[in-house]
């Protein structure tokens, strides 16, 4: 478009585009064509990818919004170009999905792998720090499933396609209270352990002796502990 062809006052231009209002109607038609054929071609791609998404479906689920919209939508592309081109995505993440079933590495390469965040009630820093994922997000994730001591947690892992899976202990352990700190009055109701365990405050794990209460947290360095706590 020419510098010469922008007036701000051409309204049909700036709410129906270059092309005659009738091709509105045209529009209509190409975006039930489109979306029929979407279905179809979600449908064919698996239960999936109406559940939680690995990494590579959403990135198929992007391919898809990306290719829909032209032929939609812009007047001198053909709908045919754009089933093609669905039919082509629906292509590569069933063949994406056939390698990782056929090969573990290939799968862990497309998929990603689980990490464990929590193992018997402390934090594996690395594995937040390396998951991207801050002490509260987890938090969060703990409270919702009405836990609120982490040492009532045996195993929390975060799964390839993103979702947290959580394990806790059949009799919970003293451990850090992962209450948020704004709501004194629930750390203060908490019950704290009658043998008076200290737990790090970065991490959960429980100090071996008095010298390590005094010092450094020997999983993450973190020189700040508290009483724990057991429910």
């Amino acid at each position: 478009m020419k510098k010469e062809d922008i007036q701000w006052d051409d309204w049909h231009r700036i709410l129906i585009g270059s092309a005659p209002t009738s091709f509105l109607l045209e529009v209509l038609i190409r975006t039930v064509i489109m979306y029929l054929v979407l279905l179809v071609v979600l449908r064919l791609m698996g239960k999936r990818m109406g559940g939680q998404l690995t990494i590579s479906e959403l990135a198929v689920m992007v391919t898809l919004g990306a290719i829909i919209c032209v032929p939609m939508q812009v007047p001198d592309k053909g709908i045919i170009q754009g089933i093609f081109v669905l039919l082509c995505a629906w292509a590569f993440q069933r063949g994406f999905n056939l390698l990782g079933v056929k090969s573990s590495k290939m799968e862990n390469l497309i998929q990603g792998k689980e990490a464990v965040l929590v193992k018997d009630g402390v934090l594996e820093v690395a594995e937040l720090e390396a998951a991207n994922i801050s002490r509260q997000q987890l938090y969060g994730v703990l409270r919702a499933q009405n836990i609120y001591n982490l040492g009532e947690v045996e195993r929390v892992y975060i799964e390839g396609c993103g979702i947290f899976s959580v394990f806790k202990f059949d009799a919970p352990k003293p451990g850090l209270s992962i209450y948020p700190s704004r709501d004194g009055e629930a750390l203060e109701n908490q019950n704290k352990s009658d043998e008076h365990f200290y737990v790090c405050r970065m991490c959960g794990r429980t100090a071996e002796n008095e010298k390590e209460r005094h010092g450094s947290c020997g999983n993450c360095g973190s020189k700040n502990w508290e009483e724990a706590i057991i429910q």
